[in-house]
């Protein structure tokens, strides 16, 4: 089937994007901006106001984690079904806004669980379905540069969401009392996010009423699936952020230090992610795909063998640049190898590497009981095999788009 491109002329377009991109842009900054305010005194609030344990935290994370990847497939198939975007992009910002209502009528150790779980239930809801609705807005020759922009808009929200935070706590004081006016002021963004989506235009895909979850698998390109095997390979080398700020602290970072690092790794992806996403669109996506495995690779190393403080901050600097290749390029990669099911197969990639991410991080905490450098070089050895298998399997070598521009 052809996918149409719009006109360079058929819409007025702001820096270089459909204006479409942009509001969607906008609504991922505001979901962003409050959700960033909340996970960045979330432990503290939950262990040492809420009074649990650090052990329980953990494994509320962990389940978190679990749920933020959980229904991807699930939005993304039935988004697909009917060709609908905008309904499930909306039920799943929708989702999140309400679990952050529960913080305003809940303090207690199990509401601050359901907070926490059920707010990425939403998250993974809500991304397949909204990034095939980018996907079919962005201009296809300038897709990469589109999901860079978005990602950005989206990141900022990381910038200024923790800044927020921390102005309230220094000018109210870290009491309960702030907490709650903290969750109070992170909801106003929050119900804006779902405000603005309602009045941007659906962008429908191709309906495929018939298909049930398993038929919508095997329609799937081969193409698609070539490449979903070496994400799934690099995903056992993508372990937990937590273990770079723990490497970060042995170098000899205090911890307000380390909080300006995360910082310093959300302004380089910002700044990375449109820059990266035009670059796509000049050397193709499989190009940019394999970048990101090799700055992974080489950033792996650094970590291994990284013993000053100036190493790692540039150490996080890269980080930055791989996080926006990861987590926008992939997405552009998948959109050119799918067109009619293009939110199942987002979906579908979000649920497997999800899924493939928490047994990775186990792994890379039982090699760091045993040497802390193990961790990142055995990172490194599979970022090294998936970037091999990717270079053998090439899915876009076997893809033929057949794309044509509208009249």
């Amino acid at each position: 089937m052809k996918e149409t491109l719009p006109s360079d002329h058929s819409v007025d377009k702001k820096f270089g994007v459909h204006p479409d991109v942009l509001k969607l842009g906008l609504v991922s900054f505001l979901t962003d901006l409050s959700s960033e305010m909340i996970f960045s005194v979330f432990a503290i609030f939950f262990t040492t106001i809420a009074g649990a344990s650090a052990a329980l935290l953990g494994v509320i994370e962990g389940l978190a984690d679990l749920s933020a990847s959980a229904l991807n497939y699930l939005s993304g198939w039935l988004s697909d079904r009917s060709g609908k975007r905008k309904i499930f992009a909306l039920a799943g910002y929708g989702f999140s806004t309400l679990a952050k209502a529960i913080l305003l009528i809940s303090s207690s150790v199990a509401g601050l669980g359901i907070f926490r779980i059920i707010e990425r239930l939403g998250k993974s809801f809500r991304g397949p379905p909204r990034d095939a609705w980018l996907s079919a807005v962005a201009d296809q020759r300038k897709r990469g540069f589109s999901f860079g922009v978005h990602k950005a808009l989206d990141k900022s929200g990381a910038v200024f969401g923790p800044l927020v935070a921390y102005g309230l706590l220094s000018w109210l004081g870290d009491g309960a009392p702030t907490f709650h006016i903290l969750f109070w002021v992170a909801l106003v963004p929050a119900l804006l996010s779902v405000i603005v989506l309602s009045f941007v235009k659906e962008q429908p895909g191709v309906a495929h009423p018939r298909d049930n979850m398993f038929e919508a698998w095997k329609a799937l390109s081969p193409e698609f699936k070539r490449y979903l095997v070496t994400a799934g390979i690099f995903s056992l080398a993508y372990f937990s952020f937590g273990f770079l700020l723990l490497r970060a602290h042995s170098v000899g970072f205090a911890v307000k230090d380390i909080v300006l690092l995360y910082a310093l790794f959300n302004i380089a992806c910002v700044v990375a992610a449109p820059l990266v996403g035009k670059l796509s669109d000049h050397i193709g996506r499989a190009r940019i795909i394999m970048l990101g495995y090799l700055v992974y690779l080489l950033m792996c190393l650094g970590f291994a063998f990284a013993s000053t403080q100036g190493q790692i901050i540039v150490l996080f600097v890269f980080y930055g640049v791989f996080y926006a290749i990861d987590e926008a390029q992939s997405k552009v990669f998948i959109a050119d190898l799918e067109f009619e099911r293009r939110a199942s197969a987002i979906g579908l990639y979000n649920f497997v590497t999800g899924l493939i991410y928490l047994p990775a991080s186990l792994i890379a905490g039982l090699l760091w009981l045993t040497h802390p450098s193990s961790a990142f070089l055995v990172a490194a050895g599979i970022a090294f095999i998936a970037l091999t298998v990717f270079s053998i399997l090439r899915p876009d070598k076997h893809h033929s788009a057949d794309i044509t521009p509208a009249p």
